[in-house]
């Protein structure tokens, strides 16, 4: 008889392999072809374009194991829980409000001891807000990638581990999978290094798991998280502040003990059967 465990443990390490292997071609080709080290042609303009599928790689790994081994039914089961509402209406309220309130306090609070500013483009046209929120959403990583990291490889891990360990994984799988973007990267996330996207992604994991297990898994909390912490860093620039940058790490450090004391770290989720 096959060994549950070791077919789970073949599953994850497939899934982080495939979510690699696709984006880090695509997105080792597009740092060379910035470079231009692979000369002029069709191939190239396709690589630096927006067009460029290289973040794919977490949705497209997903989807293609869970036709091997589930098909089509399995494939529109994983899709379903992109838009799964059906959770306690609580939870909307730390998913859609507590990166803008980290982030926003970080930068609020290096503006009053002082620092000056970036402009805040949404205050002369706040509609830009929710254009971004669609923006980013759909080609801002969210959607390229959730279904992967929280959809796929969450449930798997924590078949195997706790949900802290669980999330400590994915996490540093998740900010290492961006190292070949170092090289093209514009965004001033980029430029603190690979240690520091490591582990903001590793604290965001923890968050995204506790909202992951408390809303019976639904992918659509992870998309709305990992898009509200990518408009909210649009919107309140703390990171290009001198203050607002350890501000950053340290909020984001304490909502993730706070998850972890109340709610425990072996399952995230407080019930009757309270973690000990």
């Amino acid at each position: 008889m096959a060994n549950p465990n070791r077919s789970e443990t073949r599953k994850i390490v497939l899934f982080f392999l495939i979510a690699y292997g696709f984006t880090w071609v695509f997105w080792i080709s597009e740092a060379l072809a910035a470079r231009g080290l692979l000369g002029s042609s069709i191939l190239v303009d396709f690589l630096l374009s927006p067009q460029n599928p290289a973040a794919w790689g977490p949705f497209v790994s997903a989807i293609l194991l869970t036709f091997w081994y589930q098909r089509g039914r399995g494939v529109l089961g994983l899709l379903k829980k992109g838009v799964d509402y059906k959770f306690a209406k609580k939870w909307w309220i730390p998913t859609i409000l507590l990166c803008p309130i980290i982030i926003g306090g970080a930068l609020g609070i290096a503006a009053l001891a002082g620092e000056s500013i970036p402009e805040l483009y949404w205050i002369a046209d706040p509609s830009l807000i929710l254009v971004n929120f669609v923006v980013i959403l759909f080609t801002g990583g969210p959607l390229q990638e959730e279904f992967g990291w929280r959809g796929y490889a969450l449930p798997r891990l924590q078949g195997r581990f706790n949900a802290l360990v669980s999330s400590i994984i994915i996490g540093f799988m998740w900010g290492l999978w961006h190292l070949p973007y170092f090289f093209i990267g514009t965004e001033l996330t980029y430029a603190y290094g690979i240690i520091p996207q490591i582990i903001t992604a590793i604290l965001l994991s923890i968050l995204l798991t506790w909202l992951f297990n408390n809303t019976g898994g639904s992918i659509l909390v992870s998309l709305l998280f990992h898009n509200m912490f990518n408009l909210s860093n649009d919107m309140f620039p703390a990171l290009q502040t001198q203050l607002g940058s350890p501000l950053f790490i340290a909020f984001f450090v304490t909502a993730a003990v706070i998850v972890v004391l109340i709610w425990g770290y072996k399952k995230m989720v407080r019930d009757a059967k309270k973690d000990e």
